[in-house]
């Protein structure tokens, strides 16, 4: 069944603004809520659409490939959505924070002694323009804050934990402002309840230690600087057996010296001497595409027409980057520049003189 528009499930405008965005959303989570709708999985699949539609047009970066390319670039690029409630209030967390006052479940911090997914991981890649544009799988080095394996990360010696003294286990303090009671979370716990009876060792109380690791990153072809893939379950691993976070990886693309990129398409400067732009002539031009092993670098034969001028310009269709999550490639645009010899033979020199008569007479 074919995705809804993210602009309709929130009900604005697509010229709509960040702050529009978190109105509408805040006006959806309201009312699909799960703690308003128990026991109705319709209102906790609409709960989840629209937090999905919510994080995609907050995102300038996503929205962006979502107006060109709809859910198909969205997908191209890694992102499959959230994968259950739990995903959206981890993501969320600080924003329904703002929204609700954690008040009423609404941020549901999950409890030391409980499940918990394990927190998204962010990082940078660098890679080559003729590997964003054709594809490449590469390994990514990360180092991040894990889960203690040694207290499970409860932060507590042998997992004991004990209710919280100062919110009395409930994660959230109150405090009178005017005539109004508002929640906070709680400093003393952070929201969990509940403190180690005795700090972890390894961890020292925190429940979390450093880990180093490598990943296998697949990027693929046609993707362009500054875009993010989403890469599930290769974040932070969950405590006491919840699911992994997300891996996202914001890509950056080096230059390349022979071109430049304007979305699908390459630029190349063409140099031809004066007599092939009067003349024509047929002229190879290098190709992004790498060689082949055993094999010559690929290039085009491309054609410059008689009286051609500077700056103009001559395409060769397909010889661009491949479109990301579509079919066909941008094309190689050679932009023309004419060499003139700075020196000149004396019987050149002559010759240039009988031309220049020529078109005199």
């Amino acid at each position: 069944m074919a995705k809804r528009d993210y602009y309709e499930l929130l009900e604005v405008e697509r010229t709509a603004s960040k702050a529009e965005l978190k109105i509408a959303f805040r006006t959806k989570a309201l009312e699909f809520h799960p703690d308003r709708n128990p026991d109705d999985p319709e209102a906790e699949e609409q709960f989840k659409l629209c937090s999905e539609a919510y994080d995609i047009l907050s995102d300038a970066d996503k929205r962006l490939v979502y107006d060109q390319y709809g859910h198909e670039g969205l997908q191209g690029r890694g992102y499959s959505g959230f994968g259950d409630v739990q995903d959206v209030f981890t993501h969320f967390q600080d924003l329904f924070g703002d929204m609700f006052g954690m008040g009423g479940g609404f941020g549901r911090r999950p409890r030391r002694d409980a499940p918990a997914r394990g927190a998204d991981v962010r990082a940078h890649m660098q890679i080559s323009l003729a590997e964003a544009a054709f594809g490449t799988k590469k390994e990514l080095p990360l180092g991040h804050a894990s889960p203690c394996e040694v207290c499970s990360g409860t932060g507590a010696e042998g997992g004991e934990l004990i209710g919280c003294a100062t919110c009395g286990g409930r994660g959230q303090v109150a405090h009178q402002r005017g005539g109004f009671l508002l929640s906070t979370t709680c400093p003393s716990c952070r929201g969990q309840g509940s403190r180690p009876k005795n700090p972890c060792d390894a961890c020292q109380g925190s429940g979390e230690v450093h880990q180093d690791r490598k990943v296998e990153v697949s990027v693929p072809a046609g993707i362009d600087e500054g875009q993010t893939l989403r890469l599930g379950g290769l974040g932070q691993a969950g405590r006491l057996g919840g699911p992994a976070g997300d891996l996202y990886v914001s890509v950056m693309v080096e230059s390349d010296p022979r071109f430049e990129r304007e979305r699908d398409d390459l630029y190349y400067e063409l140099h031809v001497s004066y007599p092939q732009a009067a003349l024509g002539a047929q002229v190879v031009v290098p190709s992004l595409e790498p060689a082949a092993e055993g094999e010559d670098e690929p290039s085009f034969d491309v054609v410059v027409p008689a009286g051609i001028q500077p700056g103009e310009l001559v395409r060769v269709p397909g010889g661009g980057i491949p479109r990301l999550g579509r079919r066909g490639r941008g094309d190689l645009v050679c932009v023309v520049q004419v060499d003139v010899p700075k020196e000149l033979s004396p019987r050149a020199q002559e010759l240039i003189r009988e031309l220049a008569e020529s078109f005199e007479s």
